[in-house]
């Protein structure tokens, strides 16, 4: 397990590479060069620049998250291969600064979805919920300006942009089923995965936060079966997943650890977080320890341990606390604290291993 922390760019982030350097265990940084629009190629020098400013402080820049992919992809427009060239040639840019994971995301016009960016806990923290009634009642760009109403951080998947002309976008997916949507991803992949082989990039996708259906959108990214289905359309080494526990974990019937079990040499990203999720299907973002939401951590890294993991994993979206007012879910005390717990379970499994018989869930 290689421990990584996202950071989203000088002047552009809360939280420090200073900071990030004090939390053991962080060997590199998460990034992406949120400023350029999708569709738009990487520049090599725009590239270079974060990889300095990594370096300078003893960090890797191996993942990228993410380049999005432009909307016309997704649309299957006869203007996709121009978006796809430039896709292309961003690989390159990233392989050439040393990157190795490109994380990225097949879901129409709307990234990840909450109704509260900071909903406040029974202990005074604040975290990122959904609420199923109020999405179902929503206007669209409600949801829209509410996201994007923090103008002192880029919002990655809420770029403003790309959002301008919301009717537009929702036009281009009337009418458009799952299986137009996996044709498009299909299409996608046979352009990009034998370029990022040729340049030992692996490409992860994301799977849909939340993972169902937002205001009648497509999406496909969302359950065990989707993910066979996913990892079955190419043979490449560089097709893999970015297994995120919290956006699977939304829906209770996906076993996280099991996918672990079964495709942990297809996982070459993670993102591990816990949500704790209600009756009616709301769910609300809480710490990484298990006994606090739906999601199992303990047996999440217990499956990754099993298996000698390697890939590269970060704590995902952390609750708000001791006061921080960061970027929505991107704060560095949880965060932190998150990685402590997961690097806590690891070693717990390397002591049981070796014979204590320390359990290492209670």
């Amino acid at each position: 397990m290689r421990m990584v922390f996202r950071w989203f760019g000088k002047n552009n982030d809360s939280v420090t590479l200073e900071q990030i350097k004090q939390i053991p265990g962080v060997e590199g940084v998460v990034w992406a060069l949120h400023d350029r629009e999708a569709g738009e190629v990487w520049p090599l020098d725009e590239v270079m620049e974060v990889k300095k400013q990594a370096e300078e402080h003893g960090f890797h820049i191996d993942v990228v998250e993410s380049i999005n992919v432009h909307e016309d992809i997704k649309l299957g427009l006869p203007s996709r291969d121009h978006y796809i060239e430039n896709y292309k040639q961003s690989i390159k840019n990233v392989a050439a600064a040393g990157a190795k994971v490109i994380c990225y995301n097949f879901m129409p016009v709307f990234d990840w979805t909450r109704t509260d960016l900071f909903k406040e806990m029974e202990d005074g923290s604040t975290a990122l919920f959904y609420e199923n009634e109020k999405v179902e009642g929503m206007d669209p760009r409600e949801l829209v300006n509410q996201t994007t109403s923090n103008s002192e951080y880029t919002m990655p998947g809420w770029e403003p942009e790309r959002l301008k002309d919301l009717e537009r976008l929702f036009d281009g997916y009337r009418g458009m089923t799952e299986e137009d949507l996996w044709n498009n991803l299909q299409y996608f992949l046979e352009e990009v995965l034998p370029v990022a082989d040729q340049h030992d990039i692996q490409m992860a996708i994301h799977p849909d936060d939340p993972p169902w259906s937002v205001f009648g959108l497509p999406r496909i990214i969302t359950s065990e079966a989707n993910v066979d289905r996913f990892l079955s359309l190419s043979d490449s080494p560089a097709h893999g997943i970015t297994l995120c526990s919290g956006s699977l974990g939304a829906n209770p019937e996906n076993d996280i650890a099991g996918l672990i079990r079964r495709y942990h040499d297809r996982i070459p990203f993670a993102h591990i977080r816990n949500v704790n999720v209600r009756e009616n299907g709301d769910f609300i973002e809480t710490s990484h320890r298990s006994r606090d939401g739906s999601v199992d951590i303990a047996d999440i890294v217990k499956a990754y341990h099993e298996n000698d993991f390697t890939g590269y994993v970060r704590p995902d979206h952390g609750r708000h606390i001791w006061g921080e007012r960061p970027r929505p879910g991107y704060g560095l005390y949880d965060r932190a604290l998150g990685i402590m717990h997961l690097w806590g379970l690891w070693d717990a499994y390397d002591l049981a291993e070796k014979g204590d018989e320390t359990d290492v869930e209670k």
